[in-house]
């Protein structure tokens, strides 16, 4: 789990988020939805992940802020 957060901590800072051991098996979650992979496949997970920030980080950045508040 969260195997791909090491590479997005720019992405929580700019959407705002501090990741925690509390909350981020919650933002894994939401970044598993968002992507629309199974939770819990995080070589998939990523794969979107990066495809996404590629095409238009700030609407992911975006979109993530929004479904953690």
């Amino acid at each position: 789990m969260t195997c791909y957060f090491r590479h997005i901590w720019n992405v929580f800072k700019k959407a705002g988020i501090e990741v925690t051991d509390q909350n981020k098996r919650e933002i894994d979650r939401v970044i598993h939805g968002i992507v629309n992979v199974e939770y819990k496949n995080c070589p998939a997970a990523w794969r979107e992940v990066k495809k996404r920030l590629a095409e238009d980080e700030e609407a992911f950045v975006s979109e993530l802020r929004k479904a953690l508040r």
